[in-house]
């Protein structure tokens, strides 16, 4: 069986060069590629060499219920590990955002946040 590995994860934002400059900040990522996209829309990817979110926003964006956990193809949450878990909280909430369900756990630690657009973050460092 073929092994295969995730590449990228795409979502709909408010302004994807506001939140991919929130990702470069916090995570240490660069922008990959931006540019028009499907739709008269606009998208950047941000991350490193092996994968990348691609923050897209159509012509005409509009508003979703983000509460519904229970729904069919809801996105509940992105999870990222990192080397520095107290480090990547200080720069979250540098930028304004809220965290929360903190957790220490068996392998490791975690918290979480939104963005302005409600996407949530798992934070995990198993160091």
């Amino acid at each position: 069986m073929a092994v295969s590995t995730l590449e990228h994860v795409n979502f709909t934002v408010k302004d994807p060069i506001r939140t991919a400059k929130a990702i470069c900040d916090i995570y240490g990522w660069e922008i990959r590629w931006e540019g028009p996209a499907i739709a008269g829309g606009y998208a950047v990817h941000v991350g490193n060499d092996t994968a990348y979110l691609a923050l897209y926003s159509p012509s005409q964006p509009h508003e979703r219920d983000l509460t519904d956990r229970a729904a069919i193809g809801n996105l509940n949450h992105v999870g990222l590990v990192v080397d520095d878990l107290d480090a990547v909280e200080a720069r979250v909430k540098a930028h304004g955002y809220e965290t929360h369900n903190h957790a220490d756990y068996e392998p490791g630690r975690r918290f979480y946040y939104n963005d302005d657009d409600g996407i949530e973050y798992e934070v995990v460092s198993y160091g």
